[in-house]
């Protein structure tokens, strides 16, 4: 079963055609410090931007190989796009998702300051 997020204002939208996650990565790099996100990984192919690309702000740091897309209206960064170490990659911010109880993800923590 698919499922859905958005950003706070909804101006960014997404669908990711897979199960709901129950496993999530916490990171604690710079960027992952300050905002927080609770990762999910998938691929290009799974994932739908429901929003016009251009209406996306994008930030990029350190190796620039991450997009970081956020939302020049409410803030919020959704997801971002990359090279991850299998190729093409998407994250999902999970505090994004709608129906994601997050209280019960399993969370493996990364020590991506250490990078």
């Amino acid at each position: 079963m698919p499922f859905t997020g958005s950003c706070h204002c909804g101006a960014i939208a997404f669908v990711v055609q897979e199960d709901p996650p129950t496993r999530a990565m916490q990171c604690n790099c710079s960027i992952c410090r300050r905002k927080a996100p609770l990762h999910h990984f998938t691929t290009p192919e799974r994932f739908t931007l429901q929003t016009p690309i251009d209406a996306v702000a994008t930030y990029r740091f350190n190796h620039h190989i991450i997009a970081h897309h956020f939302c020049p209206v409410c803030g919020v960064a959704p997801f971002a796009e990359g090279q991850g170490p299998d190729g093409p990659m998407v994250e999902i911010n999970l505090r994004c998702a709608d129906g994601i109880d997050l209280d019960a993800l399993q969370v493996q923590l990364y020590d991506g300051a250490s990078r």
